[in-house]
């Protein structure tokens, strides 16, 4: 089969078309026929050769990217809930011992896959699953999000961050939207968000006073991480939450404590590479579909579909910072 791998590690040039044996059929699997994927940080970071990833990195030559739509060609013995045919969608490799999406087809264990919302495109479907698992993970079960919760969102318009507000508005929650220009501001109340707040305009200390009158937010969910972190715990009312899925730095505890905040760290790969609580990644992509066709949750796609030959462009796009919202390829 086709695939698009590489060889070497570094900037997006290191992608070239090969020929690469199609994946035989196990038990418990399924063989899909890859119609389309998008690019997520840890894509880049992996194919960037970024240190603090290194331990997720699969072995070259690789074949990349862990989202993945497409059409159930094949099932392996003990598969009941598919058959050839079928239109899934996933997010369950491009790391360390598993084939990633930019091949014509992929092998996937079952417990990973769900079928994909009949309303979207295969191209719009590609875009969600590992988005829809950590939001979810993050809103729905770190968090616990309740009806009438304040819940700010930083990154609001991002890959994550705006599935994550669309679930707090569906669990009920008022949502504030932590973007960085107008047109951002107006994708955030499109999608749900009941106030907007420009970050480069206002200070953490001025949205919570404006907003909380000073005692901040029941559930931050910071999607910018890192250094971000202290302005999330900053957000935070005294013993509320804080839930992140980019930690990976030193950082000044003390806020977290004199606040006696909730931290929650969300980590996807987990049950990737230690094989632990995988279905529950396929039963999230099957609530997710629920919601999408219920026109509760929509995602959001950047102005152009690349083709997996143009993976390069396509990471490209992805690092410029002028992509607003997923990059998604597409075979042909």
């Amino acid at each position: 089969m086709q695939a698009q791998i590489i060889n070497q590690f570094g900037s997006p040039d290191v992608f070239e078309g090969a020929d690469i044996p199609v994946p035989q059929v196990i038990p418990k699997h399924v063989l899909i026929r890859v119609m389309a994927t998008s690019v997520n940080p840890v894509d880049l970071k992996i194919r960037q050769g970024v240190p603090a990833y290194a331990n997720v990195a699969p072995d070259l030559p690789a074949v990349l990217h862990g989202d993945v739509a497409g059409v159930v060609e094949a099932i392996g013995d003990g598969v009941s809930t598919f058959r050839p045919g079928d239109e899934v969608y996933a997010c369950p490799g491009g790391v360390k011992g598993f084939g990633g999406a930019l091949a014509e087809y992929m092998l996937v264990d079952v417990d990973l896959v769900a079928h994909k919302p009949k309303s979207l495109a295969m191209t719009a479907a590609a875009a969600l699953p590992l988005i829809s698992i950590t939001a979810w993970e993050a809103i729905i079960e770190r968090a616990k999000v309740q009806p009438g919760q304040r819940v700010l969102v930083y990154g609001a318009t991002g890959g994550v961050g705006h599935i994550g507000l669309q679930l707090a508005k569906w669990a009920g929650a008022k949502v504030y939207a932590l973007v960085s220009s107008e047109e951002k501001e107006a994708i955030a109340r499109k999608l749900g968000a009941d106030f907007t707040i420009n970050y480069r305009l206002q200070t953490v200390e001025d949205f919570v006073a404006e907003h909380t009158d000073g005692q901040g937010f029941d559930v931050v969910f910071d999607t910018v991480g890192n250094d971000n972190l202290q302005n999330a715990f900053k957000a935070a009312k005294l013993n509320g939450t804080v839930v992140s899925i980019v930690s990976t730095s030193k950082q000044d505890l003390t806020l977290l404590h004199t606040k006696g905040l909730t931290l929650h760290l969300v980590y996807r790969l987990i049950p990737i590479i230690y094989g632990v609580g995988r279905v529950r990644q396929g039963e999230i992509l099957t609530q997710v579909a629920q919601l999408v066709d219920a026109g509760q949750v929509h995602p959001l796609l950047d102005t152009r579909v690349f083709n997996f030959s143009e993976v390069a462009q396509a990471h490209q796009r992805a690092e410029s910072g002028q992509a607003l919202g997923k990059v998604v390829l597409q075979q042909g």
